[in-house]
């Protein structure tokens, strides 16, 4: 593994783990299910070595990320 490929490894793990501390602050009934599709989520483009591609699905991920926090902020989470 090339030192591109170990830091952009590293952003995509750093990535899945805020995903699963941010479903923590969801609410009792809904962190199975968020557990599971940010999961799923990560499961379906793990082969992905496109690049490019790889950089839109975190950006696109970050963005999810801060629209669930900002929906948690609002309802008092």
């Amino acid at each position: 593994m090339d030192l591109r490929a170990f830091i952009v490894r590293a952003r995509v793990l750093k990535l899945y783990r805020q995903a699963l501390r941010t479903a923590r602050r969801a609410p009792v009934h809904a962190r199975g299910e968020l557990r599971h599709t940010i999961r799923e989520e990560m499961e379906k483009n793990r082969n992905c070595d496109d690049p490019q591609r790889i950089r839109f699905l975190v950006s696109e991920g970050l963005q999810r990320m801060k629209e669930l926090e900002e929906m948690f902020a609002m309802q008092g989470h």
